[in-house]
C-alpha cells in the first residue's frame, strides 16, 4: 500500500511540476539568471506545505520524523555539485524526470549524470566518510532545537514570512 501511495504522490507531484511550468528550460534559465522566480516560488510553496504536512502527520502519529545530521562539508560539496549540474544541463533532478516524461530527450543527460554521480559517490564514500563528511558535523539538529522553541511556535512565522516573500516577488513581476 505504501508503494501505491508513493506512486500516486509522485504522479501528482509530476503533474504539479508540469502544470506550473517549472520543468520548462526557459524557466530554469530564468531562475539561474535571477530573472524568473517561478521555480523559487514553487519550491518555497512546496517547502511550506511540506513542513506543515509532515509535522501534522508526525503529531497525529501517522509518520515518524527521521532527522539527518547537519554536516556542513557534505552539504557544501553536494550543493556545489548540484549547482554545477543544474547550471550545465538546465534541469535539476526532479525536473529532469518531468522533462523526460514530456518527451524531452535532452533530460536523459541529467538522468545519466545522476546515475553516474550516485555510482561515483558510492565508490568515494569510504574516503568521504573520513574526510568531507566529518567537517562541520553538528549532529541531528533542527531549527526549533537551535532556537529553543516548539515547532508549532515557529511554523506559523515561517508560513507568514514565506507568504510575504511570495507576495513581494509577485508584486515585482518575478
Amino acid at each position: 500500500m505504501e508503494l501505491i501511495f508513493g506512486l500516486i504522490t509522485g504522479v501528482l507531484f509530476g503533474i504539479l511540476l508540469q502544470r506550473s511550468e517549472v520543468i520548462r528550460y526557459d524557466r530554469q534559465l530564468g531562475a539561474l539568471l535571477l530573472q524568473d522566480m517561478t521555480i523559487v516560488k514553487f519550491m518555497l510553496t512546496t517547502i511550506l506545505v511540506g513542513m506543515v504536512g509532515v509535522y501534522l502527520l508526525v503529531d497525529l502519529g501517522l509518520a515518524k520524523l527521521a532527522v539527518k545530521p547537519l554536516i556542513l562539508g557534505g552539504t557544501v560539496l553536494g550543493g556545489l555539485i548540484f549547482g554545477a549540474g543544474w547550471g550545465l544541463l538546465g534541469y535539476c533532478p526532479g525536473t529532469s524526470g518531468g522533462a523526460l516524461g514530456e518527451g524531452r530527450l535532452d533530460a536523459l543527460a541529467g538522468i545519466a549524470g545522476m546515475l553516474v554521480g550516485a555510482g561515483l559517490f558510492a565508490e568515494a564514500y569510504p574516503l568521504l566518510k573520513t574526510t568531507v563528511l566529518t567537517w562541520g558535523d553538528y549532529g541531528k539538529l533542527t531549527l526549533p532545537q537551535l532556537m529553543g522553541q516548539h515547532r508549532w511556535v515557529l511554523i506559523p512565522w515561517f508560513c507568514v514570512l514565506g507568504y510575504a516573500f511570495l507576495r513581494w516577488l509577485h508584486k515585482r513581476g518575478l
